[in-house]
């Protein structure tokens, strides 16, 4: 028997609690990129992600040959590839996945630990304990991160590339259909194709046009990826428009369905 071609698979691994679920995950069929800490989830992630400002003791000791560290001069001139960081959104959920759409280009982008949502009721934010909430500081790159997951989907389907949201949270800002792991581990080609097709389908081409037009006629880009240094330049009015017309962008399908 001739068994069926698979898509080429990344997981993105976020510092929720939930992430915690992927320690035990076959990896066998996917690659691994890690944001942050979550590299201690488990020793066998291929690419560790992590900004400037990430403390240098929060780094792994022990980095093994088959293993890259992902810092900025790898991910700004790719993120810069997708109209750089005020359209993508200053945080790094978005930033490895623009890296990973970039320089990986998967047929499918899975993300856990990544629902960007922080309990107010002083209970556990991230896997180890914790955390500062970084999607939710006053940024004028984030004023929705719903729109940026949007964004990102629209952007990563015009590359034929799958978004994925593993989690089984009840709520989540990523705007990706949901799957099982179950379900992701079982993709075969042509589920990959048809899941491609409905979401081409669904997703209105002129309300992506329209977006990328706006944001090219405003004008934001910060090639050193530094966008904070020119904050004061940058129309929180305006990021709110073209945010809206992300929104606009928003599939009808909560889920992947397979079978």
């Amino acid at each position: 028997m001739i068994s069926q071609k698979k898509p080429s698979v990344v997981i993105v691994v976020g510092s929720a609690p939930d992430a915690s679920r992927y320690t035990l995950w076959d990896k066998s069929t996917h690659t691994i990129a890690v944001i942050n800490n979550a590299w201690r989830i488990r020793s066998d992630w291929d690419y560790l992600v992590f900004p400037e400002d990430f403390p240098p003791e929060n780094a792994p000791t022990i980095i093994q040959a088959s293993q890259r560290l992902i810092v900025a001069k790898d991910f700004v001139p790719t993120q810069n590839a997708y109209g750089g960081f005020v359209y993508g959104g200053g945080t790094m959920a978005y930033t490895a996945a623009y890296w990973v759409l970039g320089a990986l280009k998967p047929d499918v982008m899975a993300f856990i630990g990544c629902d960007m949502v922080y309990p107010s009721d002083g209970s556990q934010t991230h896997f180890y304990g914790n955390g500062a909430p970084d999607p939710l500081r006053d940024d004028v790159t984030l004023q929705s991160l719903e729109a940026k997951s949007n964004r990102l989907l629209a952007l990563a389907v015009g590359q034929q590339c799958l978004c994925v949201n593993l989690s089984d949270q009840p709520a989540s800002r990523l705007m990706f259909p949901r799957m099982s792991i179950d379900q992701l581990q079982a993709l075969t080609e042509q589920d990959f194709n048809q899941h491609l097709k409905n979401l081409q389908d669904q997703l209105d081409q002129q309300h992506i046009q329209a977006a990328l037009a706006s944001e090219e006629k405003l004008g934001y880009f910060v090639e050193s990826g530094r966008y904070w240094e020119e904050a004061h330049l940058l129309s929180r009015v305006e990021l709110a428009k073209i945010d809206d017309q992300w929104m606009a962008v928003q599939p009808k399908q909560p889920t992947y369905k397979t079978g």
